[in-house]
């Protein structure tokens, strides 16, 4: 079948970067972790001091380094999924912890960081057989997707799935904590100037609050046949 160009968007800790790599897998695409690379922007904003006690960003400064700030992924073998590499050093861990998630926002709301990522997001789905997820690929990165998808979750479920997940992990975790910055972020996601979350007009709606791993896996595989097909 014909190559495509896999959007998946959605509001935090919905699940889309689980399905979208299950799919990438299953049928041999390359899969990108757009929330990822604005994590690894943030953690390099935090270890740089560029934010203010207040929580405001030096956006000046950082608008000064972005040059130093490479992104890459590494396919893990173990672990199945890409690992991300914040200026050749593994950070997969350090950004899934809370302080990174709860600057993120702010930072991926900053004009001139959406610009950047969005850059090199269109040069890696130059070939297309690429599955990414993030808030805006349906949008801003990819309109042009033969297949979008937008994945949505209570605010409940998403933080008790996130709450798992890093207790899974062996990280510390607290639940009003983590729902708090779901819903934070939710905000501050759905209300940014540049490319704010939504979903796009031809992409197709997914509640994925009471669906198990299996069942959603099943659900975005049929409608990848169909979209490839279709493409065909």
């Amino acid at each position: 079948m014909k190559k495509i160009t896999i959007a998946i968007d959605g509001f935090s800790s919905c699940g889309k970067s689980t399905m979208a790599k299950d799919l990438a897998k299953e049928i041999g695409y390359v899969y990108v972790d757009t929330g990822a690379m604005y994590r690894s922007v943030t953690l390099y904003a935090l270890r740089h001091d560029l934010f203010l006690p207040d929580g405001t960003i030096k956006a000046d400064q950082l608008e000064e380094q972005m040059g130093d700030i490479q992104i890459t992924f590494r396919f893990n073998q173990e672990a199945g999924r890409p690992d991300t590499y914040l200026n050749g050093e593994l950070v997969e861990q350090e950004i899934r912890k809370l302080e990174v998630s709860a600057h993120v926002s702010p930072i991926a709301a900053l004009p001139f960081v959406r610009e950047a990522m969005v850059r090199q997001q269109q040069l890696m789905g130059r070939e297309k057989g690429i599955v990414m997820d993030g808030r805006d690929i349906g949008t801003t990165v990819f309109p042009d997707a033969e297949l979008k998808i937008f994945v949505t979750a209570g605010a409940e479920v998403r933080a008790q799935r996130r709450f798992d997940e890093l207790r899974m992990k062996g990280m510390e975790a607290d639940y009003e904590s983590i729902l708090k910055n779901v819903q934070e972020r939710d905000y501050i996601d759905s209300h940014r100037e540049v490319s704010p979350l939504r979903k796009a007009d031809d992409a197709i709606e997914l509640d994925n609050s009471y669906m198990t791993v299996a069942e959603q896996k099943d659900w975005l595989y049929k409608q990848y046949l169909k979209a490839a097909e279709t493409t065909a």
